[in-house]
């Protein structure tokens, strides 16, 4: 049976589902939204208009995180140059990364980051792929002490690196762990995940599609009906939904520049969640195509 938050109204009107950040309580949307190539433009209005109504829309529907990184271009850049023509810099949580070795390149690029995206506190801070974690550590602790930043996290994109975020995660020195999880890469639902749970860490997900190789395996096919057990439309509504069926995901960023893809990965975050063993029904569902 499909559990979950009830918010169900028309496509004009929904607010996505919030669950509580682990530490602090705070509501978080279970539908976030990333930027890695989807937001990396240049600065005329053609280019970056459809990235205009993704922030609009995602914000009229409830939604709040926003990741990004100084590797994904100029992403950083145009979420803060967007957001603050709009109006809604106030409304957002801010995410981003340090992805740099040594103590002061560390603190340069935090800056710069804050100031292109237009923020005088981030949100959350994270140590992208874990690059010189004890070094930024420090500078992260001192930071949130300061009230430069309100969360600090650690990020990895592949299964590989799941020891190393464990081990940190053990620590609980860190309030976020961002990583790969979706229907075609489950290998998080081993051991991070229950971690997660048990150390109180909030979970970010990206790479919510496998770099789209979902939408390959299932090209043509329509889904299931029972899919409306917990108020499924789409593909991407079913992977998705896979994913914050776990109980211990707190947010998931799938990325798109595309606005009929970002109210699509809106709807994922309402209605009813697919409980475990319904999960499990639509694993082996998907892994029959």
């Amino acid at each position: 049976m499909a559990v979950g938050n009830p918010t169900l109204g028309d496509a004009g009107t929904f607010t996505v589902t919030k669950r509580p950040i682990p530490r602090t309580g705070e509501l978080l949307p279970v539908a976030g939204l990333g930027t890695y190539q989807s937001f990396d433009v240049g600065n005329g209005a053609g280019e970056r208009e459809s990235r205009k109504e993704v922030l609009r829309l995602f914000v009229q529907h409830g939604g709040a995180l926003v990741d990004s990184s100084p590797m994904y271009g100029s992403s950083e850049s145009v979420v803060g140059d967007l957001a603050a023509g709009l109006g809604i810099t106030g409304q957002l949580f801010m995410a981003t990364k340090v992805w740099t070795s040594g103590r002061e390149a560390g603190i340069r690029q935090m800056e710069e980051s804050m100031r292109r995206m237009k923020v005088k506190r981030m949100d959350l801070m994270q140590i992208h792929n874990l690059q010189d974690w004890a070094t930024h550590l420090k500078t992260l602790q001192a930071w949130k002490a300061a009230g430069r930043i309100r969360y600090m996290g650690i990020t990895h994109y592949h299964s590989g690196a799941y020891g190393d975020l464990e081990r940190l995660m053990k620590s609980r020195e860190f309030d976020f762990v961002q990583f790969n999880y979706s229907m075609a890469e489950r290998e998080a639902e081993e051991r991070i995940l229950p971690l997660a749970q048990e150390t109180g860490t909030a979970v970010i997900v990206n790479r919510p599609f496998a770099k789209a190789s979902l939408f390959s395996r299932v090209r043509g096919k329509e889904v299931p009906a029972w899919a409306a057990e917990f108020d499924c439309k789409s593909w991407g509504q079913f992977f998705l939904k896979y994913i914050l069926g776990h109980p211990a995901v707190t947010c998931v960023i799938p990325a798109t520049s595309k606005p009929h893809h970002l109210l699509d990965n809106m709807m994922a975050g309402i209605g009813r969640f697919p409980d475990a063993a319904t999960r499990e029904r639509m694993a082996k569902y998907l892994d029959t195509l």
